[in-house]
């Protein structure tokens, strides 16, 4: 079984590897302004995914994902030396798309405002249907009083 720690260092390590090699080593024309942004590994150490993004469009980002394909074996060759394990792994590219997903929570966290606001505008404007009070409620005043009533005439029946 292997330790989980030791597996966080490898992913830490390949996701530096892979980076370092990238700015420096490939000369791809394809190569976009990428960012390498994680690096996961399976327990076995067989098998690692890399996330990236890519500033961009689609376009750029196609072009890069290809670069990055036809740049595997020199990497996967990279990180197999540098780690020193009896089995390098095998690398998967996974386009990272966290400005896509950021862009969409902030437009619905915009909208969430918006509704929020027009909820308290019409909130200012609205009257009760009926009272403003429903309830019954007494006087205490009146519960004192009566009170007071009651302990008067019981004292006058005993004698």
């Amino acid at each position: 079984m292997t330790d989980p720690a030791k597996v966080r260092r490898h992913a830490e390590r390949i996701r530096e590897l892979v980076a370092s090699v990238v700015r420096s080593q490939i000369k791809d024309p394809r190569l976009g302004m990428i960012t390498i942004t994680d690096a996961r590994i399976t327990a076995d150490l067989r098998e690692a995914t890399v996330f990236y993004t890519v500033l961009g469009d689609a376009t750029a980002q196609a072009s890069t994902a290809a670069a990055l394909e036809s740049a595997k074996g020199m990497l996967r060759s990279t990180v197999g030396k540098a780690l020193g394990l009896r089995h390098s792994p095998s690398l998967t590219f996974v386009l990272d798309d966290v400005q896509d997903q950021v862009k969409q929570i902030d437009d619905l966290l915009a909208q969430a405002r918006h509704a929020d606001a027009e909820v308290q505008r019409l909130a200012a404007q609205a009257k009760y249907a009926g009272d403003a009070q429903p309830y019954r409620v007494d006087d205490e005043d009146d519960d004192v009083d009566d009170e007071a009533t009651e302990t008067d005439t019981s004292s006058t029946d005993r004698r």
